[in-house]
């Protein structure tokens, strides 16, 4: 029988290893639009980048809405769904450093840097998604 998770068990459960998150955002016609995203969580806010003219981030741009579900595929499996509101910003410093950080978990401390360098840069943005909402499911099949 699924299991909610604790406040503290899906963060646990959404910064473990490499897991993406698949981030849900609203087309202008009002469709939704899925794309995988790499991020961390700071706080009360879910932190990733993404391209100031990818889809996702002209979305954000113009509708702020932006779910993000992220699980384990491994039985007997888990997911957390995150909803909220997104906040976009240019800073530079502020984009660099969590590129980086970013970059330190999906790529490893060793080439952190690299992809601060790489994502940290003019033409992206930090998206920080405000957490609203979270429903989260762990021991779904047992």
């Amino acid at each position: 029988m699924a299991k909610s998770m604790s406040n503290a068990e899906w963060r646990g459960f959404v910064s473990e290893g490499t897991r993406t998150g698949k981030l849900s955002t609203v087309r202008a016609d009002g469709s939704p639009h899925v794309a995988p995203v790499w991020f961390v969580l700071d706080g009360d806010h879910l932190v990733f980048t993404t391209g100031k003219t990818s889809v996702k981030g002209r979305n954000l741009i113009r509708d702020t809405r932006a779910a993000l579900c992220v699980d384990d595929e491994r039985p007997p499996f888990a997911y957390a769904i995150i909803q909220g509101q997104a906040e976009v910003s240019e800073d530079p410093a502020e984009l660099r450093r969590w590129a980086t950080r970013i970059g330190g978990r999906y790529m490893g401390e060793e080439r952190a840097e690299e992809f601060g360098e790489r994502n940290g840069v003019a033409g992206e943005f930090l998206v920080r998604l405000q957490i609203e909402k979270v429903i989260a499911h762990s021991a779904l099949a047992d």
